[in-house]
């Protein structure tokens, strides 16, 4: 895991990759490099910062070079053994035993055919001296981040977006589309970009920039293609592939450890990778008390706890009393891109104390819930369509009903009025439409109503677009009975790459630690989507089991209390944060920020939103969370000399 930069046709490239390999060191301290190309034709300049996993020896550090082609990489190769061992069939002599080197041989025999041979987490750029071209390429299921900024007759990429701040940030913008995509996900879609002028590379994809400037594009991974190949394929051993994916992501020359929520995926993967290695230890998170009271939030600990001690396992146990005031500011500007999410404070903290521990490499449980049907909202989606068959005065009474019923009494909070509050708001809805509903944060009406009324365009195309993804399936899915699979589709490419893989990757790499997720992974996507959708949520009508495949499956692995336990999620106490820990900051930083003085945020609908919470009367917690995050963010991107909105 690492941190690239680069240049091509640029006669600043040099200073613009200095300044870019310095603001990228937290991704890499173990090594830097930067390398300048230059001949008649093109000039390249290519950096990077190593986190040293795979052969740590100074052979191996990058820029990498070998016969005219320069590689900078950051990610892991799993099957590199398999690859070399192939590569030295062809006759290829290596000279380390690094994954990094295998990636430019089989660059240099098969060409970007390579990228569908590579089996891990990449993004990497490849510099060809004798063409003048500089190729660019993302693996699969974007698991790595790659930003990418055309710029004159060539283009300047790094892994991260504020290293492209850092060195250009007098020539960039904020984007207030990708605002108001923060605004409706809290999160930015992976067709957006929070900066105009750049966009993240599709994941997937390649694309090759040549002296001339013209650009070639390709596509050697799709995740339509791929899941409807595995529909129309026989159905998967799903427990020797998982058995699989854990064991090649495994390889490592450092220790290994792993997330142990107590949840049923990071407990698989924990259980899975302590039979391959006995001395792994384990990292969980637990709150205080009051926090845990005030968000009505299960003790994950206890089963983290019990998991740890069936399996003989030393469990660090990280109790959560962060200064949340303090915390938040530095947490936006890890997070790159306006994200609200406060699980990523979670994700940073473990990395920091397992970094502190000497742990360079983390196995996390992430991504299963998006291709096993896993969260509250499938099953919820999955009752809302049967709902929709009931009498329309039924549900309007039911509605008015629950929107009657406080979130919270007596300082506990009511976790059941704000799941039925937050079910009524999207039950009514047709399917796509309802799906949406379910994981943002506004309806339509409610983000316009929160927005400048020019942004009214900018709303309208991000509800088309995500309609659009939603529709782009394979045939196979649009059976009736697959809606839990036109569900996690739309997941995995929007849901689980724009939120939970981006803040993995740099509140991780904040860290200087590298996360792991075995579930993200092509074999078990392919596994995922070979199973119908009834294998995902089955049992019966009234007591409906999700991710019901894997849950069989890993009742070869783990004891029933923990396969049969209830769903929690991977978050925080919000609630509690909001009403207390960030009270002044609400009214200070957000009601009083430039996003309202601006006019961008509406000072009457952000004012009924710290209303609502106060009273009880609705729980919007999250949206104040993420609009205070996108103040913050929006505050802190212009210090590096990016214009505003």
């Amino acid at each position: 895991m690492c941190g690239v930069a680069g240049a091509f046709q640029q006669e600043d490239g040099k200073r613009i990759v200095a300044a870019m390999t310095d603001r990228l060191a937290h991704r890499g301290p173990d090594a830097a490099g930067i390398v300048e190309l230059v001949t008649p034709r093109a000039a390249a300049v290519l950096g990077h910062r190593r986190l040293s996993i795979i052969d740590p020896t100074a052979g191996a550090d990058q820029p990498f070079a070998r016969d005219g082609l320069t590689l900078v990489y950051n990610g892991e190769l799993y099957n590199f053994r398999e690859l070399r061992a192939e590569l030295e069939g062809h006759g290829v002599a290596f000279r380390t035993t690094s994954d990094t080197e295998v990636v430019l041989a089989a660059w240099r025999r098969w060409g970007t055919d390579a990228l569908r041979r590579f089996r891990g987490m990449f993004a990497l750029a490849v510099y060809d001296e004798a063409a003048a071209t500089l190729t660019l390429a993302r693996d699969g299921l974007g698991i790595k981040p790659l930003y990418v900024m055309p710029r004159g007759d060539g283009v300047v990429f790094a892994s991260e977006l504020k290293a492209l701040a850092t060195a250009l940030g007098d020539e960039l913008q904020v984007d207030p589309a990708a605002m108001v995509a923060s605004a409706l996900y809290y999160w930015v879609p992976p067709t957006r970009c929070s900066l105009r002028g750049v966009s993240q590379l599709p994941a997937g994809t390649w694309e090759t920039h040549h002296a001339d400037g013209r650009t070639v594009r390709g596509v050697f991974w799709d995740p339509v293609v791929e899941a409807a190949e595995a529909a129309a394929g026989p159905a998967p051993d799903l427990r020797a592939v998982v058995e699989e994916s854990v064991l090649a992501h495994l390889v490592a020359d450092v220790p290994v450890a792993t997330f142990l929520s107590g949840g049923l995926d990071s407990s698989i993967i924990t259980a899975l990778a302590h039979r391959q290695d006995p001395s792994l230890e384990a990292y969980t998170i637990a709150f205080r008390a009051a926090d845990n009271r005030l968000e009505a939030m299960p003790d994950d600990a206890h089963y983290a706890r019990r998991l740890a001690a069936h399996l003989g396992l030393t469990l660090h146990e990280i109790e959560l009393r962060p200064d949340v005031a303090d915390l938040l500011p530095r947490m936006v500007e890890t997070l790159d891109e306006p994200i609200g999410d406060p699980a990523a404070i979670n994700t940073l903290l473990m990395c920091d104390a397992a970094r502190e521990a000497g742990v360079k490499v983390l196995l996390s449980g992430m991504g299963a819930d998006e291709l096993f049907g896993g969260y509250r909202k499938h099953l919820a989606c999955l009752i809302a369509a049967r709902y929709r068959r009931t009498p329309t005065a039924v549900r309007r009474g039911v509605r008015r009903g629950v929107d009657a019923l406080p979130v919270a009494a007596g300082g506990r909070g009511l976790r059941t009025v704000r799941w039925a509050q937050r079910f009524c708001s999207f039950a009514d809805l047709p399917e796509e439409e309802a799906f949406r509903r379910s994981y943002t944060m506004y309806d339509a009406g409610e983000l316009q109503d929160l927005l400048d009324p020019d942004l009214r365009p900018v709303v309208d195309e991000l509800l088309a677009e995500h309609a659009a993804t939603y529709d782009d399936r394979p045939a196979a899915f649009d059976a009736p009975d697959e809606l839990v699979n036109r569900m996690c589709l739309t997941d995995a490419r929007l849901f689980m790459q724009g939120l939970n893989l981006t803040y993995t990757d740099r509140a991780s790499m904040a860290a200087s630690t590298e996360v792991r997720v075995p579930f993200v992974d092509r074999e078990v996507f392919s596994a995922a989507f070979a199973l119908g959708g009834g294998a995902k949520v089955g049992g019966r009508a009234l007591r409906p089991v999700q991710k019901a495949a894997l849950k069989d499956a890993a009742r070869a692995w783990l004891p029933a209390e923990i396969v049969d336990r209830p769903k929690a999620s991977f978050g925080a106490p919000l609630r509690a944060w909001v009403s207390h820990d960030l009270a002044a900051q609400i009214d200070d930083v957000l009601v009083g920020g430039e996003l309202v003085s601006t006019g961008f945020l509406r000072a009457g609908s952000v004012s009924r939103l710290v209303t609502d919470q106060r009273t009880n009367r609705r729980d919007t917690s999250k949206q104040l969370w993420q609009l205070l995050s996108l103040e913050h963010w929006y505050r802190q991107i212009q210090t590096q000399g990016v214009s505003p909105a």
